[in-house]
């Protein structure tokens, strides 16, 4: 595995999103664009830092993961990889932080990741999830189970 640079300036209420896929820069433009619209009912501003440097180009969830590992306010991680790339509504991989080693114990992580670590979130739920995460208002695990009870697999809003 390769070591990637350490995530730096990352304000605690900003999602942060890693730029995986450097093939097609017009579709990279149209999710960047999906990720600064205002969202919820009320519109709120999109918070949102970007890593968009080919230094993470084919990065792996593992990688990235260990990139971010000094952030104790980040829940998850949010990748734009080739599938968000080639894919009409772009969903990117939403994928927790959470490691065994932050949990009371195997059975409690297994609970915590039942459908697993990661989820596709199409740009304009990016900004509920991770502030719902972030309070801890919603766990990872419903928003895994609501993505897994979608017919693309992936979460898209309540």
């Amino acid at each position: 595995m390769r070591a990637l640079p350490a995530v730096t300036g990352r304000h605690e209420f900003d999602a942060l999103v890693v730029r995986t896929d450097y093939l097609d820069d017009q579709a990279w433009q149209d999710v960047a664009a999906a990720l600064t619209e205002p969202w919820g009912d009320r519109q709120f501003d999109a918070r949102v830092h970007v890593i968009d440097d080919p230094v993470w180009a084919g990065a792996t969830v593992d990688e990235v993961l260990t990139a971010v590992r000094g952030d104790d306010d980040l829940a998850t991680v949010f990748l734009a990889d080739r599938t968000t790339m080639q894919t009409e509504n772009h969903p990117l991989p939403t994928v927790t932080t959470l490691t065994r080693e932050e949990c009371v114990d195997e059975e409690d992580y297994e609970r915590l990741t039942e459908f697993g670590r990661d989820f596709r979130t199409i740009p304009a739920a990016l900004h509920d999830v991770h502030a719902n995460l972030s309070i801890g208002n919603v766990g990872f695990e419903e928003y895994a189970a609501w993505a897994q009870d979608d017919p693309d697999r992936m979460y898209r809003s309540f």
